[in-house]
């Protein structure tokens, strides 16, 4: 029996669209370092009827009848996220990491108080205080920098001289294009000296801390982690808050509901319960691993061909191409090129970069997706050597054409999993 029929019958419009898309992830190369393929199971969950059930409040204290079940995945979810990072309390209901981020600030902060995060074009996040948020009308954000763009060291000295100045309340790790591991215990005693509370925005490499790849920010004393569940962890798209002090989650659950947020997406909170659980696998562990050795390996195929990385190399799962200097192009040029070839990554900002966010200096590569169709390092040479081949050759169609039929080739000796096509 064909799969979607009841989509296809009902829908062509949306039907076609999906397998447009089938077709775009099977041939292609996913190289944003925020993007994954979750496993059958999580998609089977994810359109489930759990849909169909709305449970305002937590597992026992709900305001609606009915939630036996809702109660037990949920609780489900919140028992293996505890185990994966070592945490006191969790809340899964977060729809997403922007919201968990927000919904953290009003559980933890008053209007008009500091937050100190990493700044943007360094590697941060919009959440972490970019002016074009609304957050940032409501508390006050001040920013650390790196210190020598060429290794990714922090300017310690100058961020503890800042939280000396501007006591902020909370001192907020993380990043979402940052390519080293960060030092906690720094950061935790830059805070400890101000009073400040330890946040780690840890969406980008959760799944590399679940897997014990990357150090955990709770052996360094942070009190609180943030993340969505969609990137590293391969999971659904959803956010995450833990605490490492139960008594602290009591605030955050009344941040994200009644506080910011109404009734859970429960068949995501489902899906993330089945993601927890597949991450808790000693499988998992090989997976993070695999997807940092891919990482470096591909950083190192490029600096051996004299292209300029932000930081020299990576200790993550992405790496930042300074294009510019590479290639005497933009970053978003170099995005449109790789996608006439089927490689799919994005444009980014360097370290104060001269250039506008819609054509910045570079481009931000990710190895979490291509990692979840079992490539490995002499894949990531080839890999590296299509992304090369299509920027030499970004002015000669035919040749594209040529590049992109064997990135199809190439692709589909790699499944992904849970496409099943008619």
């Amino acid at each position: 029996m064909p799969i979607y029929t009841s989509l296809k019958k009902q829908d062509p419009d949306v039907y076609n669209a999906l397998i447009g898309e089938m077709s775009r992830q099977t041939d292609g190369v996913e190289l944003i370092a925020s993007e994954n393929y979750i496993s059958p199971a999580v998609l089977e969950i994810m359109g489930s009827i759990f849909n169909n059930k709305y449970s305002e409040g937590y597992p026992g204290r709900r305001y609606y009848g009915g939630q036996q079940y809702t109660d037990a995945v949920e609780n489900l979810a919140i028992e293996r996220a505890k185990k994966l990072f070592n945490a006191g309390h969790v809340n899964v209901q977060p729809h997403a990491g922007a919201p968990a981020n927000v919904a953290m600030y009003f559980a933890l902060l008053n209007p008009g108080d500091t937050v100190m995060g990493m700044d943007l074009s360094h590697g941060g996040h919009l959440t972490h205080g970019s002016p074009v948020t609304y957050i940032t009308k409501i508390f006050k954000f001040v920013t650390y920098k790196m210190k020598d763009v060429e290794t990714g060291e922090l300017d310690y000295e100058l961020m503890r001289e800042t939280a000396l100045k501007e006591r902020p309340k909370i001192l907020l790790a993380g990043f979402s294009a940052y390519p080293r591991e960060l030092n906690y215990a720094r950061l935790k005693a830059i805070a400890e000296e101000v009073g400040a509370i330890t946040v780690m925005d840890m969406a980008h490499i959760a799944g590399l801390i679940a897997g014990k790849q990357l150090r955990n920010p709770f052996d360094d004393g942070f009190d609180i982690l943030t993340t969505t569940t969609h990137k590293t962890l391969r999971g659904p798209r959803g956010g995450m808050i833990l605490c490492r002090d139960p008594e602290a989650g009591k605030r955050i659950d009344k941040s994200v509901f009644p506080g910011f947020q109404g009734g859970p997406i429960m068949q995501m909170i489902a899906a993330k319960a089945v993601a927890f659980g597949e991450a808790l696998k000693p499988e998992f562990k090989d997976y993070a691993r695999q997807i940092i050795s891919n990482s470096k390996h591909l950083a190192k195929f490029f600096m051996d061909r004299k292209v300029k990385l932000i930081t020299n190399g990576t200790d993550n799962h992405m790496m930042i191409i300074d294009c510019v200097k590479s290639w005497n192009i933009g970053g978003h040029e170099v995005e449109v090129v790789l996608d006439k070839v089927g490689i799919t990554l994005n444009k980014n900002m360097l370290p104060d970069d001269p250039r506008k966010p819609a054509d910045p200096s570079g481009v931000r590569i990710g190895t979490p997706a291509i990692t979840t169709r079992g490539m490995k390092e002499a894949e990531m040479e080839k890999l590296g050597a299509y992304i090369l081949g299509a920027i030499e050759k970004r002015n000669d169609e035919k040749a594209l054409a040529g590049i992109h039929a064997e990135v199809i080739k190439f692709c589909r000796s790699f499944p992904i999993p849970g496409v099943v096509k008619e």
